[in-house]
């Protein structure tokens, strides 16, 4: 029987690596043909020539730690191992890249301006440089244009760090000398009615409803039809066409929705919030879409991109005679195409059938909630381990509710 090692790059986290190892576990071998191996992946010396244990890495640490970083290039370009996600478009084309490339092909991004460092690059060039050539600039007349409010965020940040709301110049000014060595967008606000954020993994798409200014337990709301049903088209659509166009597999997309307009504000996050203490209710079935991502990518032998092939996206966007609408519908059907959605559609219906009781079963469990209890009592000071352990397992108690009522009708 052939077996498939998938090893996991991590941080900190613990809660979704395990549930991820549990659920691997109890699903079995797939098809009686194909059995799957997990591994936490540890950092230590490596030739260039070795050969890798695994053939799907889920990477949670390349973006910030260098050495693990150049290993998955080296595994994907000489050993075909299928990253989850590359190293190469997520070192490369962050944040700024992505506004640019959504830009470019007509979706509605607020509008966006790259500033120089505030303080000098730790560089013996800069003085020299900078003298000769940076030119001087006028911060408030670049705030006036864009118009308050506005945003100052680090253009490839992550975890809203370095993320300010600025109303004034008083504002303008202090959030640009905190900036420091961090480059700055200045990007307009947008007065929004929702805030979505879509986590997608592989073909599938979770639209949340987000509320950025509550603490993060209460962040994600469950609400089910939060947006109107054209609105969430397009949300799912835009999250999909930043991922194929990325080749990127494991990301989230932020989106503020305005009557019938929606704005792409932050769509390059190289690690993703599937915490359990935030995602809660929706944990489940980010646990079940990662399984059967890895699983359908590695039991059909889909192949590993590298490559962008940008110019069919561009082809679309150029075309002068397709309205937005049109073009939009293009753009998603490059999408499924490049995520073979309907592909991976019959595999999870006749290949992983079982899973979704497997999981509930799992989750409505004592060995899912001594899961929440140890990642509560890992994330919260002791004196808040009860509020949270009863708050996690009453949504979670909810997702088991719902969830058991679907399959019953299905």
């Amino acid at each position: 029987m052939p077996r498939h090692p998938i090893g996991l790059l991590l941080g900190t986290e613990d809660d979704w690596p395990t549930a991820f190892e549990e659920i691997l576990r109890r699903i079995g071998p797939v098809d009686g043909q194909h059995a799957f191996d997990c591994e936490r992946i540890t950092i230590e010396p490596f030739s260039l020539r070795d050969r890798p244990r695994y053939h799907l890495v889920i990477d949670r640490l390349a973006y910030w730690y260098y050495h693990p970083r150049e290993w998955l290039k080296k595994v994907a370009m000489m050993d075909g191992v299928y990253l989850l996600n590359s190293p190469f478009t997520f070192q490369s084309m962050e944040k700024h890249a992505a506004y640019c490339a959504m830009m470019r092909l007509g979706l509605k991004v607020p509008e966006t301006v790259l500033v120089p460092y505030k303080n000098p690059v730790d560089n013996a060039r800069y003085a020299y440089t900078s003298a000769r050539y940076n030119q001087p600039f006028d911060l408030d007349a670049i705030a006036q244009k864009i118009g308050y409010p506005l945003f100052m965020k680090p253009y490839d940040g992550g975890a809203w760090r370095g993320v300010s709301r600025i109303n004034n110049v008083t504002e303008l000014h202090a959030a640009y000398d905190q900036s420091g060595e961090m480059l700055m967008h200045l990007q307009k606000a947008v007065d929004y009615d929702v805030f979505a954020r879509s986590l997608s993994i592989g073909a599938e798409t979770m639209v949340m409803k987000f509320q950025p200014d509550q603490p993060m337990h209460l962040r994600y709301a469950v609400e089910h039809s939060f947006l109107a049903p054209e609105a969430g088209a397009e949300v799912v659509t835009i999250g999909k066409l930043v991922n194929a166009f990325f080749r990127w597999e494991f990301n989230s997309c932020e989106t503020l929705v305005k009557g019938a307009d929606v704005f792409p504000i932050d769509y390059a996050n190289a690690c993703p919030d599937v915490a359990l203490t935030s995602l809660h209710y929706y944990f489940p079935w980010a646990m079940k879409a990662l399984v059967k991502w890895c699983v359908f990518a590695l039991v059909t032998g889909r192949p590993a991109r590298l490559d962008l092939d940008t110019d069919r996206f561009f082809a679309i966007a150029d075309e002068p005679g397709m309205t937005y609408e049109e073009k939009l519908a293009a753009y998603r059907g490059l999408a499924d195409a490049y995520f073979e959605t309907e592909r991976y559609q019959d595999f999870c219906a006749t290949s992983l059938s079982r899973l979704d009781q497997v999981v509930l079963d799992w989750v409505a469990g004592p060995d899912f909630d001594q899961l929440l209890v140890r990642t509560v009592q890992s994330v919260y000071p002791e004196h808040e381990h009860d509020m949270f352990i009863a708050h996690l397992r009453g949504l979670l108690h909810l997702w088991v509710r719902d969830e058991t009522a679907r399959l019953d009708a299905a």
